[in-house]
């Protein structure tokens, strides 16, 4: 059995970590730089770090702010925020991160992902996808979940994929800081059409919500979340020996 990751999320917003609800309503949480820290000692698997507004904004990813994070973290560390252009992931990787998360970047320019994946190689491209229900149907938002694109989410991220994505991080916006659990539907919808790790971020509220999420769709690799990690209502190594109880294999 594939070993589950546990993957805490800074999102990061004039250096401050920030969460929301529905991605809205952004509140003050902590240092990321001390966060990063905590994380990596209190059995985080990968860490992913999101300047959640760049791409809004119009500007490139704060460096000063992740280069002192990447100088504490020894797990994994996939970045992303206003990532648009090869230039982008160079600089990126040069910080210290070792995967890019490309999103809007991604939605204006597809060709990004091919050119990424055969510079850097599939392994060091994410897609990340904020996704939400309109009419029935999964749609793409860009800009931070501020703008209805219109595509079919399942449909850009199969081809996302071919174009050379290694990963998939599926955000839905429905379930975004409620805690009521992952939205297991639309994971399935995108985990039955690619064949590369896919993490499951939006919607955990308590360490049941990871048990469930595992168990009903083996085939997610990872768990993302924010707020109940920063704000202590779920400590990682209580998560993981929780899923061990439950035969699901993780890296105590």
């Amino acid at each position: 059995m594939i070993t589950k990751r546990i993957i805490p999320c800074l999102d990061v917003k004039d250096g401050r970590v920030v969460k929301g609800v529905n991605f809205q309503g952004l509140s003050d949480v902590n240092s990321p730089v001390e966060l990063a820290e905590y994380y990596t000692k209190n059995g985080a698997d990968e860490m992913v770090f999101y300047d959640i507004t760049a791409s809004a904004e119009g500007r490139k990813l704060f460096t000063e702010v992740l280069t002192e994070v990447a100088s504490k973290v020894f797990i994994p560390l996939t970045v992303g925020g206003g990532i648009n252009s090869l230039e982008d992931f160079d600089r990126v990787l040069k910080c210290g991160a070792d995967k890019v998360s490309v999103n809007s970047g991604a939605i204006r320019n597809p060709e990004l992902i091919r050119q990424a994946a055969e510079k850097y190689g599939n392994q060091c491209v994410v897609l990340s996808v904020d996704a939400a229900r309109v009419d029935g149907t999964y749609r793409v938002f860009a800009k931070g979940g501020r703008e209805n694109t219109g595509m079919d989410a399942v449909e850009w991220i199969r081809e996302s994929v071919e174009r050379g994505a290694g990963e998939v991080v599926l955000n839905s916006i429905d379930t975004d800081g409620v805690k009521q659990g992952f939205d297991l539907p639309m994971l399935k919808a995108v985990c039955e059409v690619v064949d590369v790790p896919v993490i499951a971020s939006g919607g955990a509220g308590c360490i049941q919500d990871f048990v469930t999420l595992f168990q009903e769709i083996p085939t997610v690799s990872a768990g993302l979340a924010a707020s109940i990690f920063h704000f202590g209502e779920v400590a990682i190594p209580d998560l993981k020996k929780e899923l061990k109880k439950n035969d699901i294999s993780v890296r105590l």
